[in-house]
């Protein structure tokens, strides 16, 4: 499966799932496309890889 990316300097292209993920880390992607139309990067919600743990106080859970 490939989806269908505007990047910023006006280029269209077709990319894998992974290669979207390494162009909107690097911020070279203007649009893509979904299957409910087009996404503007900056504008409309997109879901973004979580930066490390988001709890960081001391561990409570009981092991056994």
């Amino acid at each position: 499966m490939t989806i269908q990316v505007e990047l910023i300097d006006g280029a269209i292209c077709r990319v894998a799932p992974r290669g979207l993920d390494l162009l909107l880390g690097h911020c070279r992607v203007k649009r893509f496309r979904r299957t409910s139309g087009w996404v503007v990067v900056g504008s409309d919600p997109i879901r973004t890889k979580p930066a490390g743990p988001a709890y960081r106080g001391p561990e409570r859970r009981l092991y056994i």
